[in-house]
């Protein structure tokens, strides 16, 4: 079947890209590249340390843009103050942004998306769906797609990737985040009850922690995935983003 698929590009110990597939009538990719990763590559000697990217860390100021996988180990999050970084890592180094250099990653990691397809979808500048659904012929499978630019851009770029694939675009990128790094995760229309309805709301797309605080009101916790939230509901208590909640009610039913 075709399938989605979400990957992040990493380094041995952070994350670069995430790029989305799509195998088939009914399958899609996506992977991801992050800062970090970048940085890692081009700092052997922090290797084996955590290590943040954003910020001037000599005036204090600024916030944490990406960290690797050892800072995020030791609590450390996107978003956080670098003193509040500091304090829960007292031994993190950061380093300041580089623009120009990650621009010029993306754009490699994405020549190399466009060897397998032409419908790329941009999502930022760090990721971008692929839809390779006419791709199959020449190319294989989704999961054949996936594991050959992950071979690619660990021996071209010097990074890993995790990557998700599916049907849709939801479950490709929570399968980037399901299993990493340098991983693969398939959801299927065979697997994907047993192995999605069970994880909370929260870890699907574009569900922030205000809009899981509402849906933790208005249905049964138990009730994973959106799976049993009725359009009432999404009507009153969701109006700004009902037709993305509706129709991730649909693709995951």
């Amino acid at each position: 079947m075709a399938a989605i698929g979400f990957i992040r590009l990493e380094p041995y110990d952070g994350k670069l890209s995430r790029t989305v597939l799509r195998g088939g009538k009914d399958s899609n990719a996506l992977l991801l590249p992050d800062y970090a990763s970048v940085e890692m590559l081009h700092h052997p000697e922090f290797a084996g340390m955590p290590l943040a990217v954003g910020g001037d860390s000599e005036a204090r100021h600024g916030i944490v843009l990406t960290a690797n996988y050892i800072a995020k180990q030791k609590g450390v999050k996107t978003g956080m103050a670098l003193w509040q970084a500091k304090q829960i890592c007292p031994e993190i180094i950061f380093v300041p942004p580089r623009m120009d250099l990650y621009l010029r990653f993306s754009k490699m990691a994405r020549e190399i998306y466009s060897e397998y397809t032409d419908k790329i979808e941009p999502y930022g500048i760090d990721e971008a769906w692929l839809d390779v659904s006419d791709s199959g012929n020449l190319k294989g499978s989704g999961m054949t797609i996936a594991r050959e630019i992950s071979h690619r851009i660990k021996y071209e770029l010097g990074v890993t990737v995790s990557i998700g694939i599916s049907w849709n675009k939801i479950y490709a990128k929570l399968g980037s985040d399901y299993k990493k790094p340098d991983a693969i995760t398939e959801f299927n229309r065979e697997n994907y009850k047993d192995r999605i309805w069970q994880l909370p709301a929260s870890d699907l797309l574009y569900v922030g922690r205000q809009t899981n605080k509402k849906l933790q009101k208005t249905w049964n916790p138990d009730n994973r995935a959106t799976c049993g939230i009725r359009r009432k509901v999404v009507r009153e208590s969701f109006w700004k983003n009902r037709k993305c909640i509706m129709g991730f009610r649909k693709w995951l039913g």
